[in-house]
């Protein structure tokens, strides 16, 4: 049977749009695979030039008869690259988008950016020969020869820009003692790094039991089996050194290591410690660097002149061509999920990248993803347990509030009587404390603020979504009702969302607490390049006496002198229309009570809540992951969501609101109709129904076999590519972390 490969011609940044298909002959088709690269003929002169083979199908794109045939498999070909195709062609595979839009997944840096070359002047001739040079230049009163050669007999090579700016030496000087042969001009790329160590510091490797036991049994694991390792740690535990040792293990094999950070906690004080054991062997990945800097990291990657690679998601495709592990940091983070097409999970694509190169993945989290912590369960990954704090330090004590019981006692302010009473006490012993604002995914659901009910989906056990028609709506199944004034349960005409955001909440703490020293963090004040760093040094520091913000105070900081955190109306985000909220909180609460008491004093949390009886929250304040897990794991049996279950939510967008309709509800009807027995929801309008004019339309499909969606996810292609409906977007989401 015929075959035919689809071939990029040139993986150069700035070519990624056009693939070409050749005929494989006969004798190549075991042989080629995805990812391998391969010598064409190419244009009307039939040159021989590379490419990279994308694709394999037996459908011709056009005459066969026309079509050239593969020279041959290039055996010399640049293994990274063909790994990072083969890669692009996995992930449009398993989650749905085109192979371009893979490619520049995989290859994100799409225009090589001007070269930074620094150029030295290098003195030819011998001390002998120099000093008769100089006696010549001396004779016919050439300054400024006598000035460059006289230096260069001191220094044999000297900066370029020193030569002009220091010593006033002209181009044309340097040229023509260049023709002269007497010195030479050496140009050399200069490649930009975003590590500056000047305060580093130094490392002391010092690992407890615990630490030493999880690296010797992950080192156990990449030597053999190279199953991705779970470490569940709990705050303060020290799986950064766990990761530093692993690390410092590769590096002595010849291997090189990504380490991933979500982009909120890659702060300066993380990668100081890192640059303290490695040494500008790392370096750094994040948005803030320019496009100049992001391509000269993955050159010096390429180069071999980096071995550490720091970073959000992006870093995961560093071009490092002996992979030793790959790290995932506080791996429950919804950061690591993609939210442009295509809409891949960094931790899967993780273990794809490891399984081709022979790499292991280590993924590491106080509070691990439900998904990650079940296959841990079941053995597809190895638990590692680090239960305890480093020097065996307590855990913080935990104070639940009940703020309905706070508003019966006319308590009207966003400070319950028990944390005012520890605040209080805290600025009194100069110690410092944190309030943290849980206002993740607030905007939308209603609750009542006297007996905390939320108003809920009586389907799907999520909360419904309040509309500007005045109508709340499930996103699961499409439920819709009047939005209520009176509460359903208590009577209450207290009915709303929570108003404050972080400003005000500084207003009324610097009103209650005139003398202290007030620092927020949120969106608003880190939107300067280093405002993010100044706010957390000025804290660490000691400058401020509080610090108020969102979740990015509660990512992985290290302040010891905190002795106090607050959560306000920590149950927000168990409002949010999703069957992951009661994870998210659990996950946020238990971070955020995990920067209290780091240091020599003890800590104390106070989460203030209208749901105290709610098993995430009661966990969270206990710090018992186990227990959260039974009872989140079987409500997730129960209503068949990820991960027992698979979930692909798709989203049909169009200009046209008749259109979106009829598309999604055929494609929905196509589905029912190959597969019966599915279970299928929608579709129905989206979260927000019309974005830039175009009307979304979104349904679900939830299965046991992941491989199931990803075959009626092909199906639903094929169904557009025949459908007749124009200007139809069309997105597919596998276990979304958050929905369209």
């Amino acid at each position: 049977m015929a075959q035919y490969a689809n071939i990029i011609i040139d993986i150069s940044h700035e070519k990624l749009d056009k693939t070409f298909q050749y005929k494989i002959p006969e004798a190549m088709q075991d042989q080629l695979q995805v990812g391998v690269r391969v010598l064409i003929p190419f244009g009307k002169g039939n040159r021989a030039m590379t490419g990279y083979v994308v694709e394999i199908t037996d459908v011709a794109e056009y005459d066969p008869e026309k079509m050239k045939e593969i020279k041959k498999i290039d055996t010399e070909g640049i293994a990274i690259e063909s790994q990072l195709i083969a890669l692009a062609a996995w992930i449009r595979k398993n989650y749905g988008a085109t192979m371009n839009q893979a490619l520049k997944t995989v290859i994100p840096i799409k225009e090589k950016t001007s070269e930074k070359i620094y150029r030295q002047v290098k003195l030819t001739l011998s001390t002998e020969e120099a000093a008769d040079q100089l006696c010549q230049y001396e004779k016919k009163h050439s300054t400024a020869r006598i000035r460059l050669l006289q230096a260069l007999m001191e220094h044999p090579v000297i900066d370029y820009e020193v030569v002009t700016r220091k010593l006033n030496v002209t181009a044309a000087v340097i040229r023509t003692m260049t023709e002269q042969g007497v010195v030479k001009v050496e140009s050399m790329r200069s490649y930009r790094n975003p590590v500056k160590p000047e305060q580093a510091g130094t490392y002391v490797k010092v690992l407890n039991p615990l630490q030493q036991q999880a690296v010797d049994t992950i080192t156990a694991n990449a030597a053999g089996e190279k199953k991705p390792c779970l470490i569940h740690g709990v705050t303060g535990s020290g799986k950064t050194e766990v990761y530093m040792e692993l690390i410092a293990e590769a590096i002595s094999q010849g291997k090189q290591c990504i380490v991933l950070i979500p982009e909120i906690a890659l702060t300066y004080q993380t990668v100081m410690r890192f640059y303290s054991r490695f040494g500008d062997r790392i370096s750094i990945m994040n948005s803030k660097l320019s496009a100049g800097e992001r391509y000269d990291q993955f050159e010096r990657a390429k180069r071999g002149d980096v071995d550490v690679m720091i970073g959000p998601r992006s870093a995961l495709f560093t071009p490092f061509p002996n992979l030793g592990y790959i790290i995932i940091d506080e791996e429950h983070e919804n950061s690591y999920k993609s939210e442009t097409m295509p809409r891949y999970h960094a931790r899967e694509v993780a273990i794809e990248r490891a399984k081709m190169c022979g790499a292991t993945v280590v993924l590491g989290s106080a509070t691990p993803s439900v998904d990650s912590f079940y296959k841990a369960d079941r053995g597809e990954y190895l638990m590692i347990s680090m239960p305890e704090r480093v020097e065996k330090r307590p855990m913080p004590v935990c104070h639940i509030v009940d703020l309905r019981q706070e508003l019966a006692a006319q308590n009207y302010s966003v400070l319950s009587r028990k944390l005012y009473e520890l605040m209080e006490e805290r600025l009194e012993k100069k110690e410092q404390i944190m309030l943290f604002l849980n206002r993740r995914g607030m905007a939308g659901f209603v609750s009542c603020r006297a007996c905390g009910h939320v108003m809920k989906c009586p389907h799907c056990d999520v909360s419904l979504s309040a509309h500007n028609n005045g109508k709340l709506v499930c996103h699961y199944c499409g439920y819709e009702q009047s939005n209520v004034k009176i509460c359903p349960e208590c009577g209450s005409k207290y009915i709303g969302g929570f108003k404050a955001g972080t400003q005000k909440i500084q207003e009324m703490v610097q009103k209650t607490f005139p003398k202290a020293r007030i620092l927020r963090m949120d969106a608003d004040t880190t939107k300067s390049k280093d405002s993010y760093e100044q706010i957390l040094s000025a804290f660490a520091n000691e400058e401020a006496d509080i610090l108020i913000g969102t979740q990015m105070i509660v990512k992985g900081h290290d302040f010891p002198k905190v002795t106090l955190v607050g959560v306000l109306a920590a149950d927000l985000s168990l409002g949010v229309p999703d069957y992951r909220a009661a994870e998210r909180t659990f996950q946020l609460l238990t971070q955020a009570a995990g920067r209290a008491g780091r240091g020599t004093h003890e800590g104390e949390v106070v989460i203030q809540t209208y749901q105290p009886e709610h098993y995430s929250i009661i966990c969270a304040a206990a710090q018992d992951y186990g227990g959260f897990y039974e009872q989140e794991i079987f409500y997730r049996q129960m209503m068949h969501y990820p991960p027992v279950w698979h979930m692909l939510s798709v989203l049909v967008a169009s200009p046209w609101e008749e259109t979106a309709e009829e598309v999604s509800r055929s494609m929905t009807e196509s589905v029912l109709e190959t597969h019966p027995k599915l279970l299928l929801v929608g579709p129905a309008e989206a979260t927000v129904s019309k974005i830039k004019d175009m009307y979304r339309r979104v349904f679900y499909i939830r299965h046991q076999d992941y491989e199931k969606l990803v075959e009626i996810k092909d199906e639903l292609e094929f169904f557009l590519d025949q459908c007749s409906a124009k200007n139809i977007s069309v997105q597919f989401d596998f276990n979304p972390m958050n929905g369209f």
